[in-house]
């Protein structure tokens, strides 16, 4: 949180009820008025200057993520796209050959709205054996992953440390609607995230928009115990609004071991689900 002698400014108002800069601050910063600044902020305002918003990132000393973001819900602002539902994410075959390809690495596609497309047996029985493994097939009831995340009582159990990647999820979920500020189907998750889940109402509002690339995770399964892994996010050259999810474990360690066992008990990849990976 920014305050006045962060940025050079001497605090000699009266007292703050909230900590950080005013909105007179901020203009003053800069460089705009303070009725100008007040229309940026509150989107009602669509010709804002490249020198503006640099002008602006500068005043709230934003890194180089938050400034992507900020350019791109300036473009957004700038144009009024009709809002049309999309159609259901696909995989293309050579991204079902390539998860077939890491059979023995923990692996799921998100498409652009952390829907499941598709995971690997080794995948599913990790992080969501509890569920239907062909779930991610029917568009109508694919997992989605945000969902599991904030509103799965399995998930808030799997990680040790779940406001970890809770914040993992919010960040790249901001990172996206700045990307797709018109598509309904996101606007609609966001909503009924923040309907249901007062976590989730916290950290949206933190404004949070590192991207979490690669994230070690300490996982409590239900079947073979504690798993260390890193969740490595790689892009797909053919689908770049959907990206490949590895869970990575260092060779030798008891976490590759556990997953080895994982891999022997988890039952048929075809099988509806297993009770064994629900939380009693």
């Amino acid at each position: 949180m920014l305050r006045p002698q962060d940025v050079g400014l001497r605090d000699l108002g009266p007292r703050r009820r909230v900590a950080g800069l005013r909105r007179e601050e901020l203009a003053q910063l800069a460089g705009v008025s303070v009725s100008y600044y007040t229309r940026l902020e509150q989107g009602l305002s669509r010709g804002a200057s490249a020198e503006v918003l640099e002008a602006i990132a500068r005043a709230l000393q934003l890194d180089d993520h938050e400034r992507e973001h900020l350019d791109r819900l300036a473009g957004a602002a700038r144009r009024t796209p009709r809002a049309r539902r999309p159609r259901p994410e696909k995989l293309t075959d050579e991204t079902r050959d390539v998860l077939r390809a890491v059979d023995g690495v923990p692996a799921l596609v998100l498409g652009r709205r952390t829907d499941v497309l598709a995971w690997n047996a080794l995948g599913h029985a990790l992080l969501a054996g509890h569920l239907d493994f062909h779930s991610p097939d029917d568009p109508a009831v694919r997992p989605n992953m945000s969902r599991l995340v904030f509103l799965d009582p399995h998930c808030r159990e799997l990680y040790a440390d779940w406001r970890l990647k809770a914040r993992a999820v919010v960040g790249n979920l901001r990172i996206t609607v700045g990307k797709h500020p018109e598509d309904p189907l996101l606007a609609e998750l966001i909503g009924e995230l923040t309907m249901k889940s007062p976590e989730f109402v916290a950290l949206w509002g933190d404004h949070s928009v590192e991207p979490c690339d690669a994230t070690s995770y300490e996982l409590h399964h239900p079947v073979v115990g504690t798993v260390h892994v890193t969740q490595q996010t790689l892009s797909i050259a053919r689908s770049p609004e959907q990206v490949l999810i590895l869970c990575t474990t260092p060779a030798g360690s008891p976490s590759e071991e556990a997953l080895a066992l994982l891999r022997q008990t988890s039952g048929r990849p075809d099988a509806r689900r297993d009770d064994r990976f629900a939380w009693h």
